[in-house]
C-alpha cells in the first residue's frame, strides 16, 4: 500500500514537544512506552487511565508531564469518603451580601491527576462523566464550562481489591485508552537508583521546557492534518466490528465476547494514531501505529462473556486473536 506524506521537519512546535518528551524520559526511567501514552492522550484532546502495581511511577509521570505545561494543575487522591461536590465545587454562603456564591472545585483545573480513581464510590465517579464527555459541569439549575484544555488522568491499581469500586463501563469508555505498565528492566532500575539518589543529594536535573497551552492547541490542529490512508481508515472501521461480530473470523471469539466496542473506539483510534505518527516525526500514519495501539484503546471497551473468564481469557488474549484475523491493508 502506497503511502501519501513527508517526514516532518523543522516544525517548531513539533521540535519543543519532542524536547519535551526527550526532558521527561530523563525524569521517569524505563516507562518510555507510558510516556508516549500520555503525549499521544494529551495530543488527542482525550483522557487516560494507567494501570500498574505500586511504585511504577504512575503518579510521578503524570505529575511530570503536568509541570512540564504551562497550566493549572491539580491532584485528587481518591478515598471511599470522596463527596461528588468535592470535584465540581459547591455553593457557599456569603453573609455580606446575603447571596450563595459558587465556588469551582478541582474539575476547573486543566490537568486533573484522579489518584486510585477506583477507591472512590460510584457517585464520586459519575461526577467525572460529564465533565470528561461534555466538558461542563451541572451544580444546580446551573452549567458551568470547563477549559478548552481539559485532561483527566487516572490511575488504578490492580493488586488490592478490598475497599474499591470498579469503574462502570459508561465512564470507562470516556478514557481514550487504558495503559497497563509492568515493572523496569533491571539496567532501567540501576538508572532510577541513581536519579532517586542524585535527588537526595539535592542535584537539580536540566531544565524542563514549559509548554504553552497555544503550543499544545497548535500542536492539536496539526496532528488532524496527519493523512491517514483511507485503506487504513477502513481498517480501524473494520476492526473495531469485528469485535461486534466475531463470528465472521472464529467461532471461539464469538463465543468470548458478550459485547464489542463502540463507536468511540474508532474515534478514539482514528486520533491517536494520527497522534502517535506526529509523535514520532511523520505527517502520515503506518500500519504498525494502528497494531500497537489497538490493545490501549480496546482493553476497557470489551466485555467478555462467563465462559471466556472460566477460560482465563483476557480483553488483551482477545484483542491478540483478532490482530492476528483481521487482515491489516
Amino acid at each position: 500500500m502506497e503511502l501519501q506524506g513527508n517526514p516532518i521537519s523543522g516544525d517548531a512546535i513539533h521540535n519543543k514537544i519532542s524536547q519535551c518528551r526527550s526532558d521527561l524520559s530523563t525524569q521517569i526511567i524505563g516507562q518510555e512506552r507510558l510516556l508516549e501514552r500520555l503525549l499521544i492522550a494529551l495530543l488527542s484532546d482525550g483522557h487516560l487511565i494507567v494501570e500498574g502495581a505500586p511504585g511504577l511511577a504512575k503518579t510521578t509521570a503524570i505529575k511530570a508531564l503536568a509541570n512540564s505545561i504551562d497550566a493549572e494543575f491539580q491532584r485528587i487522591q481518591f478515598t471511599p469518603d470522596l463527596l461528588p461536590s468535592d470535584l465540581t465545587g459547591t455553593e457557599i454562603y456569603r453573609p455580606q451580601t446575603s447571596e450563595f456564591v459558587f465556588q469551582n472545585g478541582p474539575l476547573f483545573h486543566n490537568i486533573l491527576l484522579a489518584d486510585e480513581i477506583n477507591r472512590a464510590p460510584a457517585k464520586v465517579q459519575s461526577a467525572l462523566l460529564e465533565a470528561m464527555g461534555e466538558r461542563q459541569i451541572t451544580v444546580g439549575h446551573t452549567t458551568y464550562p470547563l477549559p478548552e484544555l481539559f485532561m483527566v488522568m487516572a490511575t488504578q491499581n490492580p493488586i488490592e481489591h478490598e475497599g474499591t469500586y470498579p469503574l462502570p463501563e459508561a465512564q470507562l469508555d470516556r478514557f481514550l485508552m487504558h495503559v497497563t505498565i509492568d515493572y523496569p528492566d533491571v539496567e532501567s532500575e540501576k538508572r532510577i537508583l541513581e536519579l532517586v539518589r542524585n535527588q537526595s543529594l539535592k542535584v537539580k536535573p536540566a531544565s524542563t521546557q514549559s509548554l504553552s497551552q497555544a503550543d499544545l492547541l497548535q500542536a492539536r490542529q496539526q496532528v488532524l492534518a496527519t493523512h491517514l490512508a483511507p485503506q487504513l481508515e477502513e481498517y480501524i472501521v473494520q476492526f473495531v466490528a469485528a469485535t461486534r461480530n466475531p463470528g465472521r473470523y472464529s467461532a471461539e471469539l464469538a463465543r468470548f465476547l458478550s459485547i464489542g466496542a463502540s463507536p468511540r473506539a474508532t474515534l478514539a483510534l482514528d486520533r491517536g494514531v494520527r497522534a502517535k505518527a506526529w509523535l514520532n516525526g511523520r505527517d502520515f500514519v503506518l500500519p504498525e501505529d494502528i497494531q500497537d495501539l489497538i490493545p490501549d484503546v480496546l482493553r476497557h471497551r470489551l466485555i467478555l462473556s462467563f465462559e471466556a473468564e472460566a477460560q482465563g481469557q483476557t480483553a488483551d488474549s482477545v484483542v491478540q486473536h483478532l490482530l492476528e484475523l483481521v487482515p491489516v491493508p
